[in-house]
């Protein structure tokens, strides 16, 4: 006679255990996951905010650095302009401004040769009115930069000059390899250094998409209008833009909004300081 042994097996009230343990289990893996994966696209989303908000603010204060000083104004959302280092008027506060504006030297053509396009220099006793006399300098270097950085065509609006201290913009209407000539308006009195300017700069937040704007190639003169000029989009969803000016130091802070990803809602902010000298 056979006889078989019976093997041991899990009963119902087991299985049901194990089931439940598993269940317990996989729901704290999904949540593990799902914490992770959280935390990484909002990581991403910080990260790509901190960039782009670092890289903007580099821009900003790239351009700044070459303003005229005397020329930097704050525009208001009216498009009014006031000095940047004025007081605010009665009504009036930080949350009316929409952006700055202001007259950049040539940095280009001075820089972008071992004999610079303008030397800055002016020889008072070689100059006489309406010319000046700038040694040192090759201004037909300079004309052709301002001519490829314009597109191909010398600006309608002449480039102007400017002496310390004087915000007064004075138009040329005449280079020679070393001497420019002015146009309408004349200084009364020159002094040894200058700075030539041929466009104006304007950054401002559009009100109607949120995104900051740098507007370019327009009149080197404080009061021409940035409205209608060429711009580029220097960065999307700005929350913030304050600007303070003391003496010839303007600081700035900007701020950017970035969604976290294109199935969440949520946004997050990263801003950035900077003192411009």
């Amino acid at each position: 006679m056979i006889q078989k042994r019976l093997k041991p097996a899990f009963s119902m009230l087991e299985l049901i255990f194990v089931i439940a343990i598993l269940g317990i289990v996989a729901s704290i893996g999904a949540e593990l996951i799902a914490k992770v994966y959280s935390g990484y696209i909002t990581q991403r989303a910080e990260h790509r905010a901190t960039m782009k908000t670092e890289l903007a603010a580099t821009q900003i204060a790239n351009r700044l650095i070459s303003a005229i000083p005397g020329t930097v104004y704050r525009i208001r959302d009216t498009n009014a302009y006031e000095p940047i280092d004025s007081d605010f008027p009665a009504g009036v506060d930080g949350d009316d401004y929409i952006g700055l504006k202001w007259v950049s030297s040539d940095t280009d053509s001075f820089s972008t040769a071992s004999t610079p396009g303008w030397s800055g220099f002016c020889d008072i006793d070689a100059s006489a009115t309406p010319t000046i006399s700038t040694p040192g300098s090759n201004l037909n270097l300079t004309v052709s930069v301002i001519t490829n950085l314009a597109g191909g065509t010398f600006p309608t609006f002449m480039p102007t000059v400017f002496f310390p201290y004087d915000p007064t913009a004075y138009d040329l209407n005449g280079f020679a390899p070393t001497s420019l000539t002015f146009g309408t308006t004349v200084p009364t009195h020159i002094v040894e250094h200058y700075k030539l300017a041929w466009t104006s700069y304007a950054l401002v937040v559009d009100q109607t998409d949120g995104h900051l704007y740098l507007y370019y190639n327009f009149t080197p003169t404080p009061s021409a209008s940035f409205v209608n000029q060429p711009r580029t989009l220097l960065m999307r969803n700005v929350s913030t833009f304050k600007f303070k000016g003391a003496g010839r130091t303007i600081r700035f802070k900007i701020c950017k909004d970035e969604q976290i990803s294109d199935n969440m809602d949520e946004n997050i902010t990263a801003c950035k300081e900077k003192a411009v000298f």
